[in-house]
């Protein structure tokens, strides 16, 4: 089993964040993984995407030219990728961002209210964690408790209170896909 996948939105959506979750509960799932973050110098706002390969066995490279999967949080990165995920690949939206469809008829689509949800819990701020848990669900690559406990253990201290926030953001995204 070898995931490869590209995301990708603004700076300050939280895609690199999806990113270092994944490749964090992938090793702590036994999984190899590289995480390689891409970025302009304006980070909030500008472009920003991170490649991402969760595998069973040695990853040679953390580059590759055609991702299994693509989670597309702007229309840029939609626009960007969808031509390189690999023919019955998947491809994750946020569409309450994105209004294109995807346009290959060789992809599995889904298109996930992330602000919207965010917004109903509270905080639009974990609209990326909407996202984390309909492509967990989606691709069935990572268990769900793994990821829930890396949200405890990611906010302790003063910011332990965003531990409920950050799960149910996480729960609701994963019903998306369900």
């Amino acid at each position: 089993m070898k995931k490869e996948i590209i995301i990708s939105g603004f700076g300050g959506q939280g895609g690199l964040a999806i990113g270092k979750n994944l490749a964090e509960a992938g090793m702590a799932e036994g999984l190899n993984v590289t995480w390689s973050p891409s970025y302009g110098p304006e980070m909030r706002g500008g472009t920003a995407n991170c490649s991402v390969v969760l595998s069973d066995k040695p990853v040679g490279s953390p580059v590759f030219a055609h991702p299994t999967e693509l989670i597309a949080l702007n229309e840029p990165s939609l626009e960007k990728f969808e031509a390189g995920v690999v023919s019955g690949g998947q491809v994750f939206i946020n569409s309450d961002v994105v209004t294109d469809k995807v346009s290959r008829s060789d992809l599995t689509a889904y298109y996930i209210p992330c602000n919207t949800i965010a917004d109903e819990i509270g905080n639009p701020k974990v609209s990326n964690m909407v996202m984390l848990g309909a492509y967990v669900a989606g691709t069935g690559i990572l268990k769900p408790e793994t990821i829930e406990q890396m949200i405890q253990e990611m906010f302790t201290g003063a910011k332990a209170k965003f531990v409920p926030l950050n799960i149910e953001a996480f729960r609701r995204g994963c019903q998306c896909v369900r």
